[in-house]
C-alpha cells in the first residue's frame, strides 16, 4: 500500500468525523472506544472542527491526530496520541505523575488490517512524542479492553509492554482495561 503517514490538519475535520464514525460502527467498537456512533453521529460541526483543532501535532497542541491517507486521498487508519501533564487527572481520575502521552482512537478500516498501518501509525505518534521538548515525555500509554486480544497483540508487536495497571473508564465501561506502556527510548 502506498499510503502518506502524516499529521492530520485542523481543516480536514470532516474526513476526521467520517473516518471516527466508521470505526464506531465497526463491530469491536464496543470494547475499543469510550464513545458511541449514536451519541457522535449527533455532535454537530463544530464539536467536530474544535476536536481536529486540538489535535494538529504543532508545537504547543494538547494532541496529535496521525492519519495513513491512500493515493485517492482517502483515511484507511488513524491514531491520536493525547498528552497529559504532570499534575493534571488522567482519563481514570489518578493524577499524572510526569508527562505522559496517551494513544487513544485508534482504528484502522477492516480492508487495510493485516498490512502494518498500524504501526506506522502509531510509529509517527511515538515519534511526535519523543520530540516534544516541554514538556518531555517520560512515557506513552494505551489501554485496552481485556477482550481485543487482536488489539494487545498489535501493540505488543510494536513494542508496548504491559504495566500491571488497570483503569476503569466510567461511566463508560464497567470492565477494567488493561494498561500497556513504552517508555521513552534511552530512558
Amino acid at each position: 500500500m502506498n499510503h502518506v503517514i502524516r499529521a492530520a490538519r485542523a481543516d480536514e475535520w470532516a474526513k476526521a468525523k467520517e473516518l471516527r464514525l466508521v470505526a464506531l460502527q465497526d463491530p469491536a467498537a464496543p470494547v475499543a472506544f469510550l464513545d458511541s456512533y449514536e451519541d457522535a453521529v449527533q455532535q454537530p460541526d463544530s464539536f467536530w472542527q474544535e476536536r481536529s483543532a486540538r489535535a494538529t501535532a504543532q508545537p504547543g497542541a494538547p494532541a496529535g491526530q496521525f492519519i495513513a491517507e491512500a493515493p485517492d486521498g482517502s483515511w484507511a487508519g488513524s491514531v491520536v496520541l493525547l498528552i497529559e501533564d504532570a499534575g493534571t487527572t488522567d482519563f481514570g481520575g489518578a493524577v499524572v505523575k510526569e508527562a505522559q502521552g496517551l494513544v487513544v482512537g485508534v482504528f484502522v478500516r477492516p480492508e487495510h488490517r493485516g498490512t502494518g498501518l498500524i504501526g506506522k501509525l502509531i510509529g509517527a505518534a511515538l515519534d511526535w512524542a519523543w520530540s516534544i521538548e516541554e514538556p518531555r515525555l517520560a512515557r506513552v500509554l494505551l489501554h485496552v479492553h481485556p477482550e481485543n486480544l487482536r488489539a494487545q497483540g498489535a501493540y505488543r508487536r510494536i513494542g508496548f509492554e504491559p504495566t500491571g495497571v488497570t483503569v476503569r473508564f466510567e461511566p463508560h465501561s464497567s470492565v477494567e482495561e488493561l494498561e500497556l506502556a513504552f517508555a521513552r527510548p534511552g530512558d
